[in-house]
């Protein structure tokens, strides 16, 4: 936990983390920045209270990881404190200022204070907040004699019921994400369903965070259920909500963004490339707002779906040079999105047949699955493992392909199975049989095997990365190019299938 805490740092922030630890420590003995620095340059961990004490000595080690821990804790803390500058901030220190002069009786500034922060809050649609600067000023509402207690209370009803709305929201995001771990499959009913149990609808009603929650919900579930087909018209149903919003989209602009990433990336995973790529443009447009405020928060994600997106349409050196030229180290905060991209580019080596490059970007995975599972998601872990047997397949690594296949079926066989997802099992089972008998991939039979249990009856619904891992089974079968058979793949507009 320490190491990854750690990890989450850059390195001016450790570099001021260890003159912190150098100012609190009143002993030249404290081992504290020893053991930070054991832990942020290696990835091995056995046997550190040896290496920091000179013998075993796990409770003296433990003790001082702990008060590591606290110190770290307290440092991110204090200088997310410092770094804060975000709307809801701002208003809720004009909140405690205002009341700090209640409390000192200097009510003309304090009500000219609780006044601003009421207005930020309006603005900004901060329900929970304004709810407390409404009940600040009707307990002081007696002592000005410029506002009327009666439009007070008016404000302050009619805040409860958007603040009533908000929480049901939230009450709705819980509950699809139970039904998320449960597997259901219907997502557009659960997700409908879900909204009409709260006594909510997409209307215009709703706030650019309402809007969020519900896009970030819905491309979540469609995520694990690879259904972004059925989800689509949901999306565009919420997107146009937000259009009639246009005078409040710099107010809401982090959620803004937000939502055209939801959005671009649901037309690219329905192959609809052109309009998923205006959607980026409108993206990088609003990442360039207020210099760049929220742009090396969004960049990652940006970056992904672009790639993605110039990957499907044939243009995969451009692709590959795009995540080539990513930096990293400088997004490592947004750890989902920089594996996503890792494995991206570890797919797109694969298709150009860049073999030792893929197993070079694949070599720097080396935490445990249970890890990346944390970070990532099981989704992101099955796919990792496939494409790693794939490549293993292709640089004949007999010893390997055997325990990695050995490996995956131990690990994600049962979970495949619960949640009715069987052709991944079915595929590694095709992909091995050609693997010990190449041979066989010519023979009719085997062709029907692949069309019985790979295919479905429209391509359409077919998810874009499944396609591409029967593109690597039928460019055997054809002996094709996998990157054109792949391309031929996606942009198939038959409704018989893969075949």
């Amino acid at each position: 936990m320490l190491s990854s805490i750690i990890h989450t740092l850059s390195n001016e922030e450790k570099r001021r983390f260890i003159n912190l630890l150098r100012q609190k420590n009143k002993r030249s003995d404290t081992k504290n920045i020893q053991l930070f620095k054991l832990l942020d340059s290696t990835t091995t961990h056995k046997d550190l209270d040896i290496l920091i004490y000179g013998k075993k000595a796990k409770g003296a080690y433990h003790a001082l990881c702990k008060r590591l821990h606290d110190t770290l804790i307290d440092f991110i803390a204090s200088k997310s404190f410092e770094e804060e500058t975000s709307e809801e901030m701002e208003t809720i220190r004009l909140l405690r200022v205002s009341r700090i002069f209640f409390e000192q009786k200097q009510y003309k500034i304090a009500f000219k204070t609780i006044k601003k922060a009421e207005q930020k809050a309006k603005e900004y649609a901060l329900f929970s907040i304004l709810n407390e600067i409404y009940y600040t000023q009707i307990q002081y509402a007696h002592l000005n004699t410029s506002s009327s207690l009666e439009a007070l209370l008016i404000h302050f009803k009619n805040n409860k019921k958007s603040l009533q709305q908000e929480e049901n929201l939230n009450l709705f995001y819980a509950t699809v994400q139970h039904e998320l771990i449960q597997q259901k499959k219907d997502v557009v009913p659960i997700i409908k369903g879900t909204l009409s149990k709260f006594g909510l609808s997409i209307t215009q009603d709703f706030t650019f965070r309402s809007l969020f929650k519900i896009l970030e919900i819905t491309n979540k579930t469609a995520y694990v259920t690879r259904d972004y087909h059925t989800i689509l018209p949901f999306v565009e149903e919420t997107y146009k909500q937000i259009d009639t919003k246009e005078n409040l989209i710099d107010k809401h602009l982090f959620y803004h963004i937000q939502i055209l990433y939801y959005v671009a990336n649901s037309y690219f995973r329905n192959k609809n490339f052109k309009t998923s790529m205006l959607y980026l443009q409108s993206m990088q447009e609003q990442m360039q707002k207020y210099q760049q405020k929220y742009h090396k928060q969004f960049y990652p994600q940006y970056i992904l779906v672009q790639s993605l997106n110039l990957n499907y349409t044939g243009k995969a050196k451009k692709a590959i040079a795009m995540l080539d030229a990513f930096d990293y180290e400088k997004h490592k905060d947004q750890i989902s999105y920089v594996l996503d991209i890792k494995l991206s580019l570890i797919v797109f080596y694969f298709q150009q047949q860049q073999f030792k490059e893929a197993l070079n970007t694949i070599n720097d995975f080396y935490h445990s699955d249970i890890w990346y599972t944390e970070k990532a998601g099981i989704a992101w872990v099955i796919k990792k493992n496939l494409i790693e047997i794939l490549l293993h397949i292709e640089l004949d690594h007999i010893e390997v392909v055997e325990s990695r296949i050995a490996s995956f079926k131990k690990k994600h066989k049962l979970y495949l199975k619960n949640n009715e997802d069987t052709r991944v099992l079915s595929f590694l089972k095709l992909a091995t049989a050609y693997y010990n008998k190449p041979e066989i991939a010519t023979t009719t039979i085997f062709k029907d095997k692949i069309l019985q249990t790979l295919t479905t009856s429209t391509s359409q619904k077919e998810d874009i990365f499944d396609m591409s891992f029967y593109a690597w089974i039928k460019s055997k079968i054809f002996d094709t190019d996998l990157y054109k058979t792949t391309l031929d793949l996606v942009t198939i507009n038959s409704t018989k299938g893969l075949s």
